[in-house]
Formats: C-alpha cells, sequence, structure tokens
C-alpha cells in the first residue's frame, strides 16, 4: 500500500451496512467509491456522511453485469490510481418458501445479485490489485451467519451465501502470490432497515414465530474497519458478529 490515502470501494452503499461502512471508511481516510444501482441515493449518502477525512465517488451500477462492474473498477482507477479494498456486500434476501414454491424467476435474481454479483465485483478487484504497482489488497466479502446454518425456507439465500464461503477460501488461496488477501464476515441480526420484521417474529425451525434480538449497526462497521486495516500479513479469514442470544448457535 502506497502512502497516499487507501482506496476502497463498496458495493450496495446507498443503504444499510454497506452505507454505513462506506462512511465509516471514509471518516476513517479512505478514499471511498460508493457503489449501489441507484445515483441519487449514492449520492444522498455522501453527503449524509458530513465533514470526512478523505474523498468520496458515486458510481451506479448492477452488479450482475460484469461490463458495469469493470467499468466501475475503471473509473476507481482513474479517479485514485488504486484500489486496496473491496467490501463485497451488495446483496438480497431472495423469495421466502420451500424449493418447490419458490418462483424460478424470484430464485434467477437472487443467484445474479448475491452469487454473480459477487464473484463479478471480486474478479475485478482481483485483476486491479494483482497488477497495480505496488501490487495486492483485500477483498472482505459479507457471507452471512445462513452460510453455516440456514434459517427455515430461505434456500434461495442460504445456497448463495454458502457459495460466497467457497469463493472467499478460492481467493484467498489463489490471492497468496498476488499479495491479495481475502475474509469474510458473517453477521447475524444488525439492526437494518432489513431486519424490521426480526423484532416483529421469524419462523424458527420448530414451526414456532418468534421476535429476535438485533445489535447496533455500528458494531458491523467496527468489525469491518478492524479486518480492513490489518497489516498486509495479516488476515481475518471469517468473523461472525451477532446478537449474543439470537437463535443460532444450536439453532434447529
Amino acid at each position: 500500500m502506497s502512502n497516499a490515502a487507501p482506496v476502497a470501494i463498496v458495493t450496495g452503499a446507498s443503504q444499510g451496512i454497506g452505507k454505513a461502512v462506506a462512511t465509516g471508511l471514509l471518516h476513517a481516510g479512505w478514499n471511498t467509491v460508493f457503489v449501489s444501482r441507484r445515483l441519487p441515493e449514492l449520492q444522498q449518502a455522501i453527503r449524509d456522511a458530513g465533514v470526512v477525512n478523505a474523498a468520496a465517488l458515486a458510481l451506479a451500477c448492477d452488479v450482475s453485469r460484469s461490463h458495469e462492474v469493470d467499468a466501475v473498477f475503471a473509473s476507481a482507477i482513474t479517479a485514485f490510481g488504486r484500489v486496496d479494498l473491496l467490501f463485497n456486500n451488495a446483496g438480497i434476501s431472495g423469495p421466502s418458501g420451500t424449493i418447490d414454491e419458490i418462483p424460478l424467476d424470484e430464485w434467477e435474481q437472487t443467484v445474479e445479485i448475491n452469487l454473480k454479483g459477487m464473484f463479478n465485483c471480486a474478479r475485478a478487484a482481483f485483476g486491479c490489485m494483482k497488477q497495480q504497482s505496488p501490487r495486492g489488497g483485500r477483498i472482505i466479502n459479507n457471507g452471512s451467519i445462513a452460510a453455516h446454518t440456514p434459517r427455515p425456507r430461505t434456500v434461495a439465500y442460504s445456497v448463495t451465501k454458502h457459495a460466497i464461503s467457497g469463493l472467499t477460501k478460492c481467493l484467498s488461496l489463489d490471492g497468496r502470490e498476488f499479495d491479495i488477501a481475502c475474509g469474510q464476515i458473517d453477521i447475524g441480526n444488525v439492526r437494518t432497515e432489513m431486519t424490521v420484521p426480526m423484532m416483529k417474529g421469524l419462523l424458527q425451525a420448530n414451526g414456532e414465530r418468534r421476535a429476535e434480538p438485533v445489535f447496533e449497526l455500528q458494531h458491523v462497521v467496527d468489525a469491518v474497519l478492524y479486518m480492513a486495516n490489518l497489516p498486509a500479513a495479516a488476515n481475518v479469514q471469517f468473523m461472525t458478529v451477532m446478537a449474543t442470544t439470537m437463535p443460532f448457535i444450536g439453532r434447529g
């Protein structure tokens, strides 16, 4: 990493975890590229960040389209000269139901965004980090506790998140010779717009519906910043951060 401000790209940065992490990186001195499909929301997220210690750039992109992803990374290189970090975050929850009930178009959309989209972004980041000078960088994939233990009727989401764990391991292994580190953060029940239903009641493995505890988003930001700021010689391979009393350990 050069002596200039390090450069991060955050996908899904218009709201929720992505917005919070991108904002945290900005305040920590990272030049940060905010990426999602909707440019006005990205621009608002940058305004919401207020006074920061680095430069921000908003770029609209559908991560399932590889040419749009490649254009984002090219723009980041043009603006900042390199890419030191990808927080590979964009994703959707997907349809609910047993495998025979979920609409095939919704399954395909979940794969397009959660798997193909994260693959496209990791591929572009890996290529940039491999070729830049000084070479190297870090990719942090946003997995899920569903990558370890699924909830009932979440087959589309859980399958894609299990695949992300495989992606993380492959990138971590293949990145060694190019000074590219890859780790994964698996998050359980953080308080965002997406987790509002958790506080009202979610289907449990025994068929009951129960409200579940949540924890504050700042703890996720702190965790990602810890991973991002490690020296090149150190890596968090997998980190789970979750609400302490949520039904995960022993789920089922």
